[in-house]
């Protein structure tokens, strides 16, 4: 089984088959196209994003059903042909697809979330990508529920 280094986990085994590839990085990191998502019992809803790449590289992210229940995301083509999604099919968020905001943490300011460009995930193949959508209308610092507020996520 294969084995990464963390800077913030430490050492983790994954299998091959938990990799997401992610063909163009994401945008300031084109570089890192590989990653696992790592759930923690203790911090849940949160889901982190380590890179196999650079051990210091983790986001942090949470579904975005999470911070909003009724969340629609907006699929260009470009984003189905980088995805590799059938575009005469409308992928399910959850079933085909996870759907992921990335959480930003500032000094002396309450944690937000990027709505606009989330983290897709296609379960189907492993194939992710940040998916720009300035469209939708959503916010790139929208505030992250916090106790009570949160919803639950399946």
């Amino acid at each position: 089984m294969p084995r990464l280094v963390s800077k913030y986990f430490g050492e983790l085994d994954y299998s091959a088959d938990s990799v997401f590839q992610f063909l163009e990085g994401i945008p300031a990191f084109e570089d890192q196209t590989a990653f696992v998502f790592l759930d923690q019992p203790q911090t849940h809803p949160l889901v982190f994003m380590q890179s196999l790449r650079d051990p210091g590289l983790c986001f942090i992210s949470v579904p975005v059903f999470v911070v909003d229940p009724a969340y629609r995301l907006d699929l260009v083509s470009e984003d189905f042909v980088s995805l590799d999604l059938a575009p005469e099919l409308a992928p399910q968020i959850g079933s085909d697809i996870l759907c992921l905001a990335l959480v930003t943490v500032s000094k002396g300011a309450d944690p937000t979330v990027n709505l606009a460009s989330p983290v897709v995930l296609n379960l189907r193949n492993r194939k992710g990508g940040q998916v720009i959508q300035p469209s939708a209308g959503y916010s790139v610092r929208h505030p992250l529920p916090t106790g009570e507020d949160l919803v639950p996520c399946s």
